[in-house]
């Protein structure tokens, strides 16, 4: 997206106020958003995740005390980027780096989230009116499933539920 002001950079500085119930965004470049007197607060600061990361990212113990570092340390055939590297940066440098330190990632995340998976935000508990939706759409891929493996049988008990299930005769 090019800056709204110069049109002429691509917008890096991205704004948005709310005013008397309106939402205003500005997408200004950085010397715009400069010029506007708009500046990050975070600018000068470290990546907080780097140190997180960093403190997280150490080497074992047991070979820092036997004075032995480990004869090959492994590489990104990508990007040349080691392990040690993401612990300074907290970044990773390519998107092959995530499967040659995947087992180091998944014990990263083990650290920091308690489990290696993304859960995602969720409710407690599932308001009841999701319930049948959910069930109509699990019925439905059933349905379909079971149509490709020509379960004709199946096929037409899953039809019967789902004409049920919405309480009219069409599916």
């Amino acid at each position: 997206m090019l800056c709204q002001d110069c049109h002429q950079n691509e917008s890096t500085v991205h704004l948005t106020q709310i005013v008397n119930n309106k939402k205003l965004v500005l997408n200004l470049c950085k010397d715009c958003a400069e010029k506007r007197g708009f500046h990050s607060p975070f600018e000068h600061m470290p990546f907080p995740l780097a140190e997180l990361v960093t403190g997280m990212v150490t080497p074992k113990a047991s070979s820092a005390k036997s004075g032995r570092r480990s004869a090959k340390v492994k590489k990104c055939p990508g990007c040349g980027m080691t392990f040690e590297d993401f612990g300074k940066s907290g970044r990773l440098g390519c998107g092959q780096c995530y499967t040659t330190f995947h087992v180091e990632l998944t014990d990263l995340l083990r650290k920091i989230h308690g489990s290696p998976k993304h859960r995602g935000k969720g409710t407690v508990a599932e308001p009841e009116y999701i319930k049948p939706m959910k069930e109509e759409t699990r019925l439905r891929d059933e349905l379909k499933k079971a149509i490709e493996e020509e379960d004709f049988e199946k096929a037409a008990t899953l039809r019967d539920l789902i004409r049920s299930s919405l309480g009219t005769e069409q599916a």
